[in-house]
């Protein structure tokens, strides 16, 4: 049965008045992949995307959405963002920076505000996925929307 109970990410679009689909899937932990969220729900990797959190040389923290089955390129996110190092943060820091665990991570109601960027490839598809805040949910929205209510921008990222 589906569960009603909505997430920070879903009342944001909901108060925006941005229309988006939620499609709730078995986590599993041993299997927490975002390749393995687009194949139980049903989606081409390409179109689920997956959040990327991470922390320059400056301490400033960013946010990347790329492809289920793309890495986010160094090179180009260090250019993107003026940094000379940039890094994934680390796994027990996700929770106090963002407010979501590994699995969970939208780029939609952080604790803070963060720069964020969506790979270019989203506006391709009519509709793309990311998490809904929470693990086994993910919230299907036009890519364009997700970047007006995230504050995004959308950058060539792997």
């Amino acid at each position: 049965m589906p569960s009603e109970k909505k997430t920070n990410a879903m009342r944001i679009l909901e108060n925006l008045s941005i229309p988006y689909e939620v499609r709730e899937y078995e986590y599993d932990a041993e299997n927490s992949d975002a390749v393995t969220a687009a194949k139980k729900t049903g989606l081409p990797p390409e179109q689920v995307f997956k959040t990327i959190v991470m922390r320059n040389n400056n301490k400033e923290i960013f946010v990347f959405c790329v492809p289920a089955d793309q890495e986010v390129n160094l090179k180009k996110v260090r250019m993107l963002t003026d940094s000379k190092e940039i890094l994934p943060v680390k796994q027990d820091e996700l929770l106090g920076l963002t407010g979501y665990i590994r699995g969970g991570c939208s780029p939609l109601g952080m604790k803070k505000k963060y720069q964020t960027f969506i790979d270019e490839t989203a506006e391709l598809f009519d509709f793309i996925s990311v998490s809904a805040g929470q693990r086994g949910r993910q919230i299907l929205v036009k890519a364009e929307s997700l970047a007006a209510a995230a504050n995004a921008r959308f950058a060539e990222l792997f």
